[in-house]
């Protein structure tokens, strides 16, 4: 029954994925919160799973000529720094405090897909060329220290933040996705190193089959569904499945 589970929120949450570029923070939720994995444990499969997605879904921005990939690399190196530290530190923390944290991140992030709105992408590169390649480097360090700390993955906190700065949304999401492979590498090897090997080497395979299926075919059938109105529903089912957990802890 476990493995079932976890194949059908990885098909699910990677198809929300290639639909709209966010849902994985789901993920880790599911492991620790309510599967009951130790939560250096959840967060290996998950960043594992964000890889997958973050190589599928930036090929195919790539492809379509929506991934700035100058930007991308100057944000990856920091954020490459960033979850080492991350990991780090996550591991020094208590277990419970860190699960808070998660659970924070989503409610944060439900909450900021909820009140943000789609900007016309018309002139909103003019603020971005006034940022120096060291600013992105030091917002890539801090986004992915907070990514990789709490399990965030990437994109639903990246993507929003490089919008705020006169990055084009579809760019911004090519980008996020691009980012987000960097924050998991170190997460993957992080995390697995304190995990048990056994219960890797039977769940990891489980988790990447069907998140690489789901985020395939979510990419692939954005015509039949509208982003917009999944995104909304992510982010409400994300606010109030996070309220529950702060507040039972």
């Amino acid at each position: 029954m476990e493995y079932l589970i976890m194949a059908a929120a990885n098909l699910l949450i990677g198809g929300m994925i290639g639909l709209t570029g966010i849902a994985g923070f789901l993920l880790p939720m599911l492991y620790s919160g309510f599967m009951g994995m130790p939560s250096a444990q959840g967060l290996a499969l998950s960043f594992c799973a964000f890889l997958i997605s973050g190589i599928l879904g930036s090929y195919n921005y790539y492809r379509s000529r929506s991934l700035d990939l100058k930007l991308a690399l100057f944000i990856s190196l920091g954020s490459f720094a960033g979850a080492i530290a991350g990991v780090s530190l996550n591991l020094l923390i208590e277990e419970g405090v860190v699960k808070r944290i998660l659970y924070l991140v989503v409610l944060l992030s439900g909450i900021s897909i909820l009140i943000r709105k789609e900007k016309k992408e018309e002139g909103e590169g003019r603020k971005r060329r006034t940022l120096r390649s060291g600013f992105w480097v030091g917002f890539g360090f801090v986004t992915g220290l907070i990514c990789s700390l709490s399990g965030a993955g990437g994109p639903v906190l990246v993507m929003p933040l490089l919008v705020v700065f006169g990055v084009p949304v579809k760019t911004a999401v090519g980008i996020a996705l691009f980012n987000s492979v960097f924050i998991a590498i170190p997460s993957c090897i992080g995390y697995a190193a304190q995990s048990d090997p056994n219960a890797l080497m039977i769940l990891l395979p489980v988790t990447l089959i069907s998140h690489a299926a789901g985020v395939w075919i979510g990419s692939r059938n954005t015509s039949f569904l509208r982003p917009d109105i999944l995104k909304k529903g992510v982010a409400v089912f994300s606010v109030v499945i996070a309220v529950v957990k702060l507040i039972t802890g």
